[in-house]
């Protein structure tokens, strides 16, 4: 099939022809014919596969069929909405970056059909966005984010509306921009034609198409499990704190002349553009955070080879159109699997090879999995060519996992984390006793708690000839007389409790012990800790009068009653 076969404008034709493109991509033979009968479309297909031309071709051919003084003048909503004539197709994109290539492939498609249009996204000024809205277009091209503020200015009037595209829908839905995209929605016509166009199809996706499409004609290219045959997959595992090192030593030693690196957060990616400069690689970052100014000047760099590698988020690289990028870097692996796909679609178009490195820690184990699980083969694992920085770390290549190494009873053992229970316990079918190896403390924080060996009998109780032992080692200080004192040891536990069972009333009471350790502060009566919630106060002493300040007058006449006159 050719664009001829399409029944295309001639102009529109001529501007294909112009660009060097003869043969429609599989989303634009199948999309085109259903957007230019009207019908609503629902189209899923990854990234390169010609999305924007399939819903940009019969969009201006629609368009430039009606002349402009076929729509019904209406007065509009507010003096300063408009003062030309109003949008007639509205496309919502999550980004900057994707609003101005969406616009670029309008202007080139449309060349000779006098239709303007407008992009309106935030980090700039928005002046000359309301002064084109002003003058008049055809064609508004936005992000929810700038359009809704806009609105509420009621700069921008959207009830001529005729179609409707959401453009990344995916990448919408997780900025949060549900509800922006309702609110647009429901200021628009009833009657309009809706395209929906994503690179994955989850159940968010499927469930917005069915709130904003009637009967749509689903276009479904390829399915988002499978990965491009000409990308090259591997992956590293590698500690988290080894990854700088790895991707210098990468991007140094493949080389990798134009490599794109995604990662999971903004502070993430400026993170990497740091280490990378330490050692003399040139790179810059692109996110949220930055201004659209710098964000254009990067991706300008990154295209024109100034600078070898590009690190950006997940959200930022919708947009990114930079044709002969080598190699594909997810610094930190998604927790989406179809984002993985949509990552690594990046390198490897028009027939050409290309590469995506992957780099796993411990902590990503599980979303490796699940990727693995979604592309329905296992990604070759490369071993790392630089020795780990902590020698004495478990390799994460080793044979045993550490999720998968338990024993019978379901417990990790002693390497996995979790202290394992003893096996003379389980033999004896005895209790298993838990060991803390956290330094003790008691007393005030700080001061510790001399190692304790304590010795039980087989009914539980402390043994009366221990006791007698141990206070006639270290002697035994004598209570005053009609106070009970129980002796015990520095080093052993004070187990206040008798043989029956019952605590003595003097630490019932409060009191301590004579033979409290000369070098450690006493414990509170209450046996709260000192520091923090409970503690016991100190009991307060009656104040002493000031020398020079009088003893205030008490009055102890009764409300009602005549106050008490000092005699003479």
């Amino acid at each position: 099939m050719l664009f001829s076969d399409l029944q295309l404008h001639s102009t529109i034709l001529a501007a294909v022809a112009a660009e060097g493109y003869t043969t429609p991509s599989p989303i634009q033979a199948q999309a085109i014919p259903h957007v230019l009968a009207g019908k609503d479309v629902l189209g899923c297909a990854q990234t390169g596969t010609g999305k924007t031309a399939a819903f940009a071709m019969p969009i201006l051919h629609r368009l430039a069929a009606k002349t402009h003084g076929d729509a019904a003048p209406a007065a509009p909503a507010h003096p300063s909405a408009s003062f030309g004539k109003r949008p007639r197709c509205l496309v919502l994109c999550p980004t900057r970056e994707l609003a101005a290539q969406i616009a670029d492939s309008f202007k080139a498609y449309g060349k000779g059909l006098h239709l303007k249009l407008v992009t309106i996204y935030g980090g700039v000024g928005q002046y000359p966005q309301v002064d084109a809205l002003h003058r008049g277009v055809d064609i508004v091209i936005a992000t929810p984010g700038r359009l809704m503020d806009l609105m509420e200015q009621r700069h921008v009037d959207l009830s001529a509306i005729e179609m409707l595209v959401l453009d990344e829908a995916d990448r919408m839905l997780d900025m949060g921009f549900i509800q922006p995209i309702r609110r647009i929605c429901s200021k628009l016509p009833q009657g309009r034609q809706t395209l929906l166009f994503s690179a994955t199809m989850a159940p968010e996706i499927r469930k917005l198409a069915d709130s904003l499409l009637r009967q749509p004609a689903v276009v479904n290219i390829a399915p988002i499990a499978k990965t491009s045959a000409q990308i090259e997959e591997s992956i590293y595992k590698v500690e988290k704190r080894d990854k700088p090192d790895l991707l210098a030593h990468l991007v140094a030693s493949l080389p990798m002349y134009r490599a794109l690196v995604f990662t999971k957060t903004k502070h993430g990616a400026d993170r990497v553009v740091r280490h990378l400069h330490a050692r003399g690689i040139k790179a810059e970052a692109i996110h949220g955070n930055k201004s659209q100014n710098v964000r254009q000047r990067a991706l300008a760099n990154f295209a024109n080879n100034k600078i070898p590698v590009l690190v950006a988020t997940d959200v930022a690289s919708r947009g990114i159109d930079v044709d002969g990028i080598t190699h594909v870097v997810n610094y930190d692996l998604t927790h989406e699997p179809e984002t993985y796909v949509h990552r690594i679609g990046r390198t490897g178009r028009a027939g050409a090879t290309g590469f995506a490195v992957s780099f796993c820690d411990r902590e990503e184990g599980g979303n490796l999995r699940a990727i693995e699980r979604l592309i329905r083969r296992a990604i070759p694992v490369v071993n790392n060519p630089l020795p780990p920085s902590d020698p004495n770390a478990v390799p994460l290549h080793a044979s045993h996992d550490r999720d998968n190494d338990r024993d019978a009873r379901g417990h990790r053992d002693s390497q996995g984390g979790r202290p394992s229970h003893d096996r003379s316990h389980r033999e004896h079918g005895s209790a298993p006793r838990h060991t803390d190896n956290r330094a003790e403390t008691r007393g005030y924080r700080g001061d510790p708690r001399p190692e304790r060996t304590e010795s039980t009998n087989h009914g539980g109780h402390r043994a009366a000839a221990d006791s007698a032992q141990r206070a006639g080692s270290h002697g035994e200080r004598h209570a005053p007389a009609g106070e009970h004192r129980a002796p015990s040891h520095a080093g052993h536990r004070n187990d206040s409790r008798g043989n029956d069972g019952h605590r003595p009333t003097h630490e019932a009471n409060g009191n301590r012990p004579s033979h409290q350790r000369d070098d450690r502060p006493a414990r509170p009566a209450s046996g709260h800790h000192p520091i923090g919630r409970g503690a016991a106060k100190a009991p307060h002493a009656p104040r002493a009068a000031h020398p020079i300040t009088k003893a205030p007058k008490v009055s102890t006449h009764r409300k009602g009653q005549r106050r008490p006159q000092p005699t003479v």
